[in-house]
């Protein structure tokens, strides 16, 4: 609540009256948690009563919710202008995807790419955590779940492995290979671990208080921690006392069944633990991954809650690489037991949340039907929007209340695998050095946020927000070139569907080179032609439209050159749009206008590119000349745009970026590839 106050006495500023005692004629603000109401926990009312405003809570959480509400109200429309609501959470948990790189030694999957090796000495900066926390809570995130592939070694001291526990933070110096294995193993190379540099001098004793004041702080603004891991790893271990990546070692199951007991006896505040089956598992069937899992996580659990019978805990089983009817089988006990609450996640909508509003992986698992009932936490995968501000409050709304919801609907995670969303390092002359990612990223993180606790928020919320931050702008019309330039992401990916995020990368044109069924990665106009859509997003693929154009037939989908009208229709607006904005002393906004010019800008070279690829499998089928000048034509208008894109993105981005699940992404040389389509039409 003082957290909530202090943002209250700055909204009031000279109105704000310590003592208001009732019966004074003066605006009086009432604050109280009242449990016997049709609130729900975090839920909170605001009423007016004359003169008087009262903010109620459930609990402390939704007092803070209410209170931050309130705050927003009067800067948006005055103390006069409050109006009286009542809002209980939609979903009920909340939180980042946070690929948490903690040392060298202990790894995430997102290690080996630039925004990782940025980032380990701000993972130990407790200023980082105070202003991601911070800024969190405000977008009513309640969670943080940081996942690791072995985080054990950097965290805690297992008893009969002692040894094991690491001092100091530790990064490569190595020259980094391009690419690294997918199922991040080899991430302990020799290369890699016999050339470090320490970052922090720390004992495996400051590290815990460290954490332990980490997950406090978080507490104290309604977040909780949770640690997620990706098995069987033993990264960090280096083979002392026989720990191997063998699942049938009884000593490896041992040490991890302890550390998951000692994680939580060393930390009072962590809420939970989750596990994914299968990464590390090669050849093992369904059953031996759980039974690995149960031998391990599952008694690890057990054990603790058994020993903190007044503590409660989470348990989080991704269902991934294995079934969710097996895993509610073998996980009975942790399911049945009282201090314990057994969550699945599942991979809602692969590695692109950005994409269609509408997912068909649960369907096509008959995952609702397997879990009988069971909650879930669904994981939004965000591995498009690195560079640039992204902001389309219509797509996030639909896209939340679309999410099966009803028995099943625990919450979400939102976060990325390619990406660490620690401080920002790409873009050049800050206007803040080493900003956090979800303040330079404020408007996508504030939106699944909030719209995840309520849904109901209208745009014309978001439009009094922009008008805030921006004084003396547009609102409707930054609104909307924001929300057009930022439908880029879904109109594309939804039509070019590359699944998981090795596989596409919208802001670089790329996967890796299998995916892109050539050398370099980059998804040339033959991918574009061969690579299909997305199931749900309505889109007809190109080689259909080409049957369809061939036989003379109809469709009720969209056909690529619709959808390449469409890209066009959002990208022109925005632009259109940013012409009636001046310059402005804002670095803030110039920033946030450069990134929707350059998204519009990469919208109309995939507005070409897709039109090209569709008249060049056109002349392909045909032979008709015809086609393919309206293939090559495209494809020259393609290259413009990506030249736009390029120089509007370099303005204020550094260039090259290395990626983990894409290797590295360099403007200047994807240019030199744009050109060769042209080439491909022309032959």
């Amino acid at each position: 609540m003082q957290f909530a106050l202090q943002d209250l006495q700055i909204a009031l500023g000279d109105r704000y009256v310590e003592v208001n005692p009732p019966g004074n004629d003066a605006p009086n603000i009432t604050l109280q948690i009242d449990t016997l109401t049709h609130l729900s926990e975090e839920g909170f009312s605001i009423r007016k009563e004359a003169n008087r405003i009262v903010v109620t809570g459930y609990d402390e959480a939704g007092l803070m919710y209410g209170t931050l509400e309130l705050v927003e109200q009067i800067k948006l429309y005055g103390l006069e202008g409050v109006k009286p609501m009542v809002r209980n959470p939609y979903l009920e948990m909340r939180g980042p995807k946070f690929n948490i790189p903690l040392d060298v030694r202990t790894p995430s999957y997102t290690d080996v790419s630039d925004a990782a090796q940025y980032n380990i000495p701000h993972i130990w900066d407790f200023s980082f955590w105070k202003d991601y926390i911070d800024t969190m809570a405000r977008y009513r995130y309640n969670y943080i779940s940081l996942w690791s592939l072995h985080p054990f070694p950097s965290l805690v001291k297992v008893t009969g492995y002692e040894e094991v526990a690491l001092d100091d933070v530790q990064r490569s110096t190595v020259e980094w290979k391009e690419n690294y294995n997918l199922m991040a193993i080899g991430f302990d190379a020799p290369e890699i671990l016999e050339n470090v540099e320490v970052l922090k001098r720390i004992t495996i004793d400051e590290k815990i208080e460290f954490w332990k004041k980490v997950m406090a702080y978080g507490k104290r603004r309604n977040i909780d921690f949770h640690i997620i891991t990706w098995n069987i790893f033993d990264y960090g271990t280096q083979g002392k006392y026989g720990i191997t990546d063998d699942r049938n070692n009884e000593i490896t199951k041992d040490y991890f069944r302890k550390s998951i007991e000692q994680l939580f006896v060393t930390y009072p505040d962590l809420a939970g633990i989750g596990l994914t089956t299968g990464e590390n598992m090669h050849g093992a069937s369904r059953e031996e991954k759980e039974n690995w899992a149960y031998d391990t996580y599952a008694k690890g659990i057990l054990d603790v809650a058994k020993e903190m019978p007044e503590r409660q805990f989470k348990f989080i089983h991704r269902q991934h690489q294995s079934g969710a009817k097996e895993i509610a089988e073998k996980f009975k006990a942790v399911v049945d037991a009282d201090n314990v609450e057994f969550l699945f996640c599942f991979k809602y909508a692969k590695a692109h949340v950005y994409s269609a509003t509408k997912q068909p992986y649960h369907e096509d698992a008959n995952y609702l039907e397997q879990i009988e009932g069971m909650k879930t936490l669904w994981g939004l995968r965000n591995d498009d929007t690195f560079y640039f501000r992204w902001g389309a409050p219509d797509f996030t709304r639909e896209f939340i209340n679309n999410l099966p919801y009803e028995d099943v609907a625990k919450g979400i995670y939102f976060g990325s695998d390619q990406w660490i969303w620690g401080r920002d390092f790409l873009t050049k002359n800050p206007l803040t050095p080493n900003q956090i990612e979800v303040s330079k990223h404020w408007y996508q993180w504030l939106l699944w946020g909030r719209l995840s606790y309520d849904p109901t928020i209208t745009n014309e919320r978001f439009k009094g927000l922009l008008a805030h931050k921006f004084k003396g702008i547009n609102a409707d019309k930054l609104f909307s070139a924001w929300q057009n330039a930022s439908m880029v992401y879904p109109l594309t990916t939804g039509f070019h569907w590359g699944s998981l995020d090795f596989q596409w990368y919208i802001e670089g044109c790329k996967s890796r080179p299998k995916q892109a069924e050539n050398e370099t990665g980059f998804h040339d106009v033959n991918r574009f032609i061969s690579l299909g859509v997305h199931p749900k997003s309505g889109n007809q693929s190109i080689p259909d439209y080409v049957k369809m154009v061939s036989n003379g037939s109809t469709t009720t989908l969209k056909t690529p050159l619709q959808v390449s009208e469409e890209l066009m229709n959002v990208s022109n607006s925005a632009l259109n749009v940013l012409e009636e904005f001046k310059a402005t002393d804002s670095r803030e906004l110039q920033f946030t206008l450069n990134d929707i010019k350059t998204v519009s800008f990469l919208g109309k070279y995939y507005a070409y590119k897709i039109e090209g690829a569709t008249y060049l499998a056109l002349f392909r089928n045909s032979n008709k000349k015809e086609y393919q000048d309206l293939a090559v034509k495209a494809l020259e208008n393609a290259l413009d745009f990506w030249k736009q894109y390029v120089h509007q993105a370099m303005l204020q981005n550094h260039n090259p970026l290395w990626t983990n699940r894409v290797g590295i992404v360099d403007w200047i040389q994807i240019t030199e590839w744009v050109k060769q389509d042209i080439e491909i039409a022309k032959q």
